[in-house]
């Protein structure tokens, strides 16, 4: 038998007994002045692979992260200008 659903006020005030029933029964239906206004799922994150963290392919990604390929003057070389001038 389908429990009554639970309006906004219990929801709030409730949250912890609401919170295991929506794990006992899968979804809520939530009420606001006797109407239909939301209805709560029980979230399943999806479990994303990650690569394991690794050094050496940090090291590699800062290296081309910081490469420099430019053929113009440092910072320090123009702080150095601005400070002279």
């Amino acid at each position: 038998m389908a429990r009554p659903p639970l309006t906004v006020r219990d929801l709030r005030l409730h949250w912890p007994a609401a919170e295991r029933r929506l794990k006992r029964e899968g979804e809520l239906v939530v009420t606001r002045d006797g109407e239909p206004v939301a209805k709560l799922i029980v979230y399943r994150a999806e479990k994303v692979a990650r690569p394991k963290w690794s050094a050496q392919r940090h090291l590699e990604w800062l290296s081309r992260a910081w490469k420099t390929d430019h053929d113009g003057p440092s910072t320090d070389e123009l702080l150095k200008q601005d400070r002279d001038e």
